[in-house]
């Protein structure tokens, strides 16, 4: 197949440009950047499926080599325009790179040639202009063989006529970004790219200026931002209604910006701003009731709310529910009743209280989801919710770290895996509240302040200032470092007749995990069962000795509130005539 003439001089630029770049020793570095700053319009025009952007970023050099070359990328559905330094264009190339981090399974990678050499440290503020279409395109999953129904539910960005939903990096590269390659087809790569992406980048600043161009025929036509700080305005110019936002994350934190626009009707109450589609009206009652009687559990525990949570709904009634800090999108069309409450002690937990640390920002929300079961079903359905969840990360798990980096780097203060920061952290926020007590952890949670947390140990010192407990053990085995998780047995049990009536058994419990972990013991005897706390270090054994009113016939390590490697060796049944009299 021939090329045509400007296309051939296209790809012949862009091979002078990287034999350029290999000669004069500069290796492309995707990671060399931090954006530290976006001040972007967008242009939304629902009825051709457009968007057109212009505005200006700031990138740092936090590598420790000088940059001759910065990488922007933008969604494989976006074509670059224009990109100036000092209002003077500068020499770049576009390349088509794969990568999963945008729905369309591809980028569209700019290489810069700076205008000078970048140090370390040093800033350089760019303007760009890029525009295109987003239309539905699942192309990313589809190519590792999901099902269609599956992948349309979850890739479900788009810009139409009559909806328009669009979530950020992780989804549509709708703002530049510079990351290496995203492969879903890694079972162990979960998006880590873009966690670690929305990590480096949350003390950005990010000013959005959005105008949505609509018609007559739609004057309902409303726009949804995930910011509670927005200042929305409508216009009319000719014949167009212009939906407009200004918005402004200071800073973004490990929030995805993400807009919606449709004709949405709206319905405030005192915590909450829903934007539901018309026949919706019924859910979304329900959904803002149920939110409203779980804020006191929630401010209990975290604290007063930070502004009105937001929820809006999604068109297809199939779509996933997503959420980026306070903001809820979700399909009210079968919004399930039974999930309102954790949908919504999710939702109200980030509006109370938010942190640039994912163990905190996402772990402390889904706490709340078990401790709202609790407050509703009681503590044995808290106890199974947790289960639920111990899937998503008992295989990450069961791959021993082999390298004392490797316990760091996987661990909760700095992993990119949302499987751990999400369910493994809540797990951890349940044994901390068993370890301390509720009252404790009450205190602790509201004087926390997302500003402050400048090193790892500033939330541990607020709970540590809490207690009379040492849990320097526990953030070092759970926080600090990944030692995987304890595996807890009965070693041997003996038991004692008592006078004048009763039993003493005296219990050894094995941890053959490294990470140690306090547990319920339980012994069981007829008609009744008594249970006792016990601390088991890791790789260590521990006696402890209860007393029962009758014969013990059974004692069960761990009742399900710590995450275990192997709960098949929880059970010991007393054998006859292990008794002294």
């Amino acid at each position: 197949m021939k090329l045509g003439r400007m296309e051939f001089c296209r790809h012949l630029l862009a091979l002078f440009f990287f034999c350029g770049l290999a000669s004069v020793g500069f290796a492309l570095d995707r990671d060399a950047f931090t954006f530290t700053s976006y001040d972007l319009n967008l242009r939304i025009e629902p009825e051709q499926q457009r968007l057109g952007v212009r505005g200006k970023i700031v990138l740092r050099n936090d590598s420790s080599a000088p940059q001759k070359f910065a990488v922007l990328q933008i969604s494989s559905s976006l074509d670059w325009r224009s990109i100036t330094y000092a209002g003077k264009p500068v020499q770049f190339v576009t390349q088509p790179y794969t990568s999963d981090i945008d729905h369309t399974g591809m980028l569209s990678e700019a290489v810069i040639t700076l205008p000078a050499i970048l140090a370390p440290g040093g800033s350089v503020e760019l303007e760009v202009g890029y525009e295109g279409v987003i239309v539905l395109d699942a192309t990313r999953l589809l190519r590792i063989d999901t099902p269609e129904s599956i992948a349309h539910s979850s890739d479900w960005d788009q810009i139409g006529k009559n909806f328009t939903a669009v979530r950020g990096v992780g989804f549509v590269a709708w703002y530049p970004i510079s990351t290496v390659a995203e492969d879903l087809s890694d079972p162990n790569d979960s998006l880590e790219a873009a966690t670690r992406w929305k990590r480096r980048e949350s003390p950005a600043r990010m000013h959005l200026h959005i105008a949505v161009i609509g018609n007559d025929e739609a004057s309902s036509y409303r726009l949804v931002e995930d910011n509670s700080e927005c200042v929305q305005t409508h216009e009319q110019m000719g014949g167009s209604q212009i939906s407009v936002a200004d918005c402004l994350y200071q800073p973004m934190g490990l929030r995805v910006p993400t807009f919606v626009a449709a004709e949405y009707r709206l319905l405030e109450t005192p915590n909450l701003r829903v934007s539901y589609l018309s026949g919706h009206d019924a859910a979304a009652t329900s959904y803002s009731e149920t939110a409203e009687k779980l804020v006191p559990l929630i401010v209990e525990w975290f604290g007063p709310l930070h502004g009105k949570a937001q929820t809006a709904d999604l068109i297809d009634p199939d779509s996933a529910p997503f959420e980026s800090g306070a903001f809820l999108l979700t399909p009210f069309a079968s919004l399930d009743a039974k999930n309102d409450g954790l949908l919504a002690a999710h939702q109200l937990t980030h509006a109370a209280i938010s942190s640039p640390r994912a163990w905190i920002d996402e772990g402390l929300p889904h706490f709340a989801q078990a401790l709202s079961v609790e407050e509703q079903k009681g503590h044995q359905a808290a106890l199974e919710y947790l289960a639920s969840h111990s899937s998503a990360f008992l295989a990450a798990e069961k791959i021993a770290p082999t390298k004392p980096e490797e316990e760091a780097n996987r661990s909760l203060v700095n992993t990119n895996n949302e499987p751990l920061s999400r369910s493994k952290s809540m797990y951890v926020w349940w044994m901390l509240r068993d370890l301390i007590g509720d009252a404790a952890l009450k205190k602790a949670l509201p004087a926390y302040r997302p500003e402050q947390d400048k090193e790892p140990s500033y939330l541990p010192r607020l709970i540590q200032a809490q207690t009379q407990r040492d849990l320097e053990w526990f953030f070092d085995d759970w926080v600090y470092r990944d030692r995987g998780l304890p595996d807890f047995k009965v070693d041997s049990a003996f038991t004692r007749k008592t006078l004048p009536e009763g039993f003493l058994i005296t219990v050894t419990v094995e941890n053959s995990g490294a990470a140690g972990a306090e547990v319920p013991v339980t012994v069981k005897f007829a008609g009744g069962e008594i249970s006792k706390r016990l601390l088991v270090r890791g790789n260590d054994k521990t006696v402890i000795r209860v007393e029962v009113p009758k014969m013990p016939e059974e004692i069960v390590v761990n009742d399900g509130s710590v995450p275990e490697s192997d709960v098949t060796n929880n059970t010991f049944k007393i054998q006859p005539g292990n008794t002294e009299p």
